[in-house]
Formats: structure tokens, sequence, C-alpha cells
């Protein structure tokens, strides 16, 4: 399946609706909705360990311990680390041959909360690391697989996990069909806001329930810069630093002490420069007020551990008006391999235009950059965004059944939109049907690959071990 020219998802040929819902429902024939239902573990497959040992190569050395020690957690935690192997698998999968822009990595904790630019807070797909252009099923099956996992770590029966999966994917596909039948602009503008949601569900669950989310959102409201400065900063000698909390955190001065770290302070200063002309105008002259106080490395997520994260303090008006800004690396999609390369040579520009495509709103300081020789002295490509804005994510571990298949609903509509985005909605919605055929398979296909998940969890358990690789836990 392996091919070599460049992935893009934007090319869309103008046919009738007609035409468009006769694509989908010829795809039936060649892909059967049900062919989606199997999955099993294709001859000399790849081991998991190898796979993961092989992204350990161009990551931080001392933070791939952290890495494992957070993927061993539980089965799900495994889980939100193996987009690399869960895309090798994938790859030996039916698809249906109509691309979207696909998340690559849409697991249900890669779901949440954040400010619109309007100060509005929305639910959305929130981490594009690995985006590119791809089959939709892909990011279907990753999205409902995580889901059962999610289910089956908090101990839900059988029919409350069977529940939660078709919840899932019958509100993509219901999602899908609703977008086939809006015009172009109205998908465009399609989002979900959090308020109207809260209302809309309210009345299902117990008052205490609904009290309990209403402070996480509220408690989302209060992560901006202003409260990463309270965590993240101090004020040594009238100046502005972030604090060392090594691993985890650990400043330039620390990294790099004496003068070589002041050095390398005012290069960065400079460098962020050369970022804000990623930005829209606008956003570029605002960004321009701010200054660079200081920058530390910043350890972050599951899968993600490893990457060179930094998160740069800068200050505005005076030393009450932080702005923290978190610079990502950005490597090669994980679907690539598989896929063909992405069409954009710079992977941190690449993460930009898919989450731009696949978002309704986005960061005001999203964007890209590309650094020949950093303080390794290798050039690598970063995107980077707010720190903090509003942020929040769901707690898996807290949910009731019934919580977790709304989520699930969430979630399915917020891919089904983001796909609406990019791709042929109407023929994805013909290929789907009104019918429970494809979601029925979907739940098939998710009991076998939750089973591997759990298998491959087990074996880096066996790998740490055996000594074949070395985990740090509690970090």
């Amino acid at each position: 399946m392996t091919t070599t020219a460049p992935r893009t998802a934007h090319s869309v040929p103008h046919l009738t609706v007609a035409e468009r819902i006769a694509h989908g429902k010829q795809a039936r024939s060649a892909v059967p909705r049900s062919s989606h239902a199997s999955f099993e573990a294709p001859s000399g497959r790849s081991d998991p360990v190898d796979l993961l040992q092989l992204q350990a190569l161009t990551r931080v050395p001392e933070l791939v311990p952290i890495r494992y020690g957070r993927m061993l957690v539980s089965p799900f935690t495994f889980y939100r680390g193996a987009a690399k192997i869960m895309a090798t698998d994938l790859a030996h999968t039916p698809s249906s041959g109509m691309d979207v822009q696909c998340c690559g990595d849409a697991h249900l904790s890669n779901f949440g909360v954040f400010a619109s630019p309007e100060r509005r807070l929305v639910f959305d797909i929130n981490d594009f690391d690995e985006t590119l252009p791809g089959p939709w099923e892909w990011d279907v099956k990753r999205l409902v697989v995580s889901m059962l996992i999610a289910a089956r770590d908090n101990g839900y029966g059988v029919k409350d996990q069977d529940r939660i999966v078709l919840d899932t994917v019958g509100a993509y596909r219901g999602a899908m069909r609703e977008f086939g039948g809006m015009r172009n602009l109205e998908v465009w503008y399609a989002r979900l806001e959090v308020e109207p949601l809260l209302e809309r569900y309210a009345s299902q669950f117990a008052p205490r329930m609904v009290k309990r989310t209403q402070r996480a959102l509220a408690k989302a409201q209060t992560r901006d810069s202003m409260s990463a400065f309270s965590k993240l900063a101090e004020r040594v000698d009238g100046r502005a630093q972030i604090v060392d909390q090594s691993p985890l955190i650990v400043p330039l001065r620390v990294l790099l002490p004496d003068a070589e770290g002041e050095e390398w302070l005012a290069w960065l200063r400079e460098l962020l420069s050369q970022f804000r002309l990623s930005l829209q105008d606008d956003r570029r002259a605002l960004l321009e007020q701010f200054q660079l106080a200081d920058f530390a490395r910043k350890v972050v997520g599951v899968g993600s551990v490893g990457t060179r994260a930094w998160i740069a303090l800068t200050l505005g008006r005076d030393g009450d008006d932080p702005l923290f800004l978190q610079l990502k690396e950005a490597e090669a999609s994980v679907l690539e391999e598989h896929l063909g390369p992405s069409e954009f040579k710079n992977h941190g520009h690449r993460v930009v235009a898919g989450q731009r495509l696949m978002q309704a709103t986005s960061d005001i300081f999203l964007g890209w950059i590309h650094i020949k020789a950093g303080i390794d002295g290798v050039a690598r490509d970063f995107y980077g965004r707010q720190l903090k804005d509003w942020k929040g994510s769901a707690e898996i571990e807290q949910m009731v059944p019934q919580g977790m298949s709304v989520y699930g609903k969430l979630c399915g509509w917020t891919l089904a939109r983001a796909h609406a985005r990019s791709g042929d909605r109407i023929a994805i919605a013909a290929y789907l049907g009104g019918g429970s055929q494809f979601d029925r398979a979907i739940l098939e296909f998710s009991r076998t690959y939750a089973d591997q998940n759990e298998a491959d969890y087990s074996a880096l358990s066996e790998a740490v071990k055996s000594g074949r690789v070395t985990a740090e836990t509690g970090l």
C-alpha cells in the first residue's frame, strides 16, 4: 500500500450530487461495509516494541523511559502512545478509496475543549501531530477502538462497551449524512460550542454529575497564560523565569548553564521573530508586542514524550502580562510510511495546515518554523501555539457508561465534521448508508483490535521486565 507521490486531499472534482452519491454506493461493491469488521494480524507483523524503539531513535534519549513508563499505566495509555503500531496495522485493512484530511491519531483523549478567538468554549479535536490525507476509515477505527479500550479499563460490562462503540460510530455516520445534505459554507461554519451542549444533555444526568461538569468547564476557563505563570514561573531579582521542574520542565539555564544559555536565549529571541512570519498579519502584529523572557524544555503527553517540546515565556506591556507559547517538534507522520510523503517539506507546516483544515477554529498563534541547527546542531521542524487557552480534557476514569456514550457521540460528530471539510462528504455518506451495517462491522473490528492492543501492552511490559527497554514510572 506504500506510495511515493505526496498526499493531498485538496483537489476536489466538481461532480454533481447524483454523481457523488453514485460514487459512494459503487464503493460498497468494491469494499463492502461488512469487510471493515475483520482484523487479522498480518503474517510477519512488526514487533510492537521494535516499532516503539524505532521511534525512540530520533527522540531525547533520557526522556524515552518516561514515555514507556506512561504507556505502561494501562492498556489505554499504551494505546495513546501506539499510533505508529496501529498505523502499521491499518495499512492492511480495507479502504473505500475516499480520502480526507486525517487526524492520524484520533483517540478520545485527543478531543477536548479550548477557547475560540471569540472567547467561546468549543469542543474539537486538539492534536494533529500525525495529520495527513488518507482513508477516513483509519480515523474512525482509531477513535472507536479507543472508546472500547477506555470502557474496558473502566470496568464496564460488555453491553455498555458495545453501546458506547455503536453510539460513537453511529454519531459519525449520522453526522456525515447530515453534512452531506448541507451547503458548503454551512459545513465550514459548523462547530460545537460547549454551553449549548451542556444545556442539551443536562437533563439526561444526575444533578451532581452536571455540577461536576460545570466545575470542570469553569476550571478550564481559568487555564490561561496567567494561571500558567503562577504554576510554571517565578521572579528572581525582579526577573521572570521558568521554574526548574526537572526532568519534566527543564529551563534553558539548566540545560545550558553559564553564559552559553544567555547566548542561546538571544538567538531564540531572533528565532521567535521568524516564527511570527507564519502567522496572519494581525496576529503577527500582536505577537510582536511580546518579548521572550525565558525558555524551557517540557515533557508533554504520552506518545509525544521524547520529542522536543519547548515552552517560551514572553512578556507584554509589563511583568504582569505573560504569554506562554509551546513549540513542539514535528516529525514525519506515522501515516507517511504507508500513504506516501506529505506535500509539505516542513512538518510543522503540515501539522498547522491539517489542523486549520480539520478544526472549526484554531489558536490565534498557531504557526510553524524550521530550525537549521538547534541546540543539538540538528535541523528540525516545529509548530507553535499558546500553551494554555481555556484548555480542558475529559476525565475518562471518572465517567459512568452513559457519560462515555455521550462523549463518544460528541467525538463521532466532531470527527465527521472535520472529515466533511476536506473529503467528499456526500460520497462517504452514501457509502455509509442509513442502516447500522457499518456500525456493526466497526464494533467487531474494535473488539478484535482491543485484544491486539492488550497483547501489545503485555509485550511492552515483558520487554521492561526482561531489561530489553527501560521504563521510568511516576512521571
